[in-house]
């Protein structure tokens, strides 16, 4: 072999371990997500003037430091609420080995106010989960926060017995510890989708 050729040989043998090595240290990928969707941009929360179920005042800072899943419902809804805040108690229990700053708050936005004081709401959300927080306030400072977060609601018409439904955006969104929202959970919920997708969404951030 002369010496042309033995230079070549070593040095494509070095560029082959320089690319081995590389390979070797890059991190995998990020975990596709199973259903939730990730904003492209997060979106700053807007301001919040409402009341937590303890009675004290909930406003857009009580969301930083921490990721939160922020659900809109009622404590009269037949099936959908239960429903869903039973699945986000399933999927926080699935997530309990993450570190503390990492395990997701649930907040329960109440889009029936006028039923849904705050002695309502803490015993409505403790039947699910005791770390649950339920938030309320004016007809108006709701309207406000769903119309601005892209939450339909729909009150109907009261019956004879004075009942009423209201119909509601099902979505889960995720804020993250910015106070920025920053994912959207659709429909159907499943607690193992949640906690799978939420965990990979964390590792992302992380990276």
């Amino acid at each position: 072999m002369n010496r042309a050729t033995l230079v070549a040989v070593v040095a494509i043998s070095v560029l082959a371990g320089v690319v081995t090595a590389y390979l070797q240290k890059r991190e995998p990928p990020p975990a596709a997500l199973l259903h939730a969707t990730v904003l492209d941009t997060p979106r700053p929360m807007p301001a919040m003037r409402l009341t937590d179920h303890e009675g004290r005042p909930y406003a857009t800072e009580r969301l930083r430091g921490r990721w939160t899943f922020l659900f809109f419902g009622f404590t009269n809804c037949p099936d959908i609420c239960p429903t869903t805040l039973a699945t986000l108690a399933a999927a926080r229990s699935a997530l309990a080995d993450l570190p503390a700053p990492d395990r997701p708050e649930v907040v329960l936005v109440s889009v029936d106010p006028a039923r849904d004081t705050p002695d309502v709401l803490a015993r409505y959300v403790a039947h699910f989960d005791p770390s649950f927080a339920g938030v309320t306030g004016d007809a108006a400072a709701i309207e406000a926060l769903t119309q601005q977060l892209g939450i339909a609601v729909v009150v109907g018409a009261p019956g004879t017995d004075g009942a009423y439904a209201v119909d509601h955006t099902a979505a889960i969104l995720l804020v993250d510890p910015e106070a920025a929202w920053t994912a959207v959970f659709g429909t159907p919920h499943r607690a193992e989708t949640i906690a799978a997708d939420y965990r990979a969404i964390v590792e992302r951030r992380a990276r």
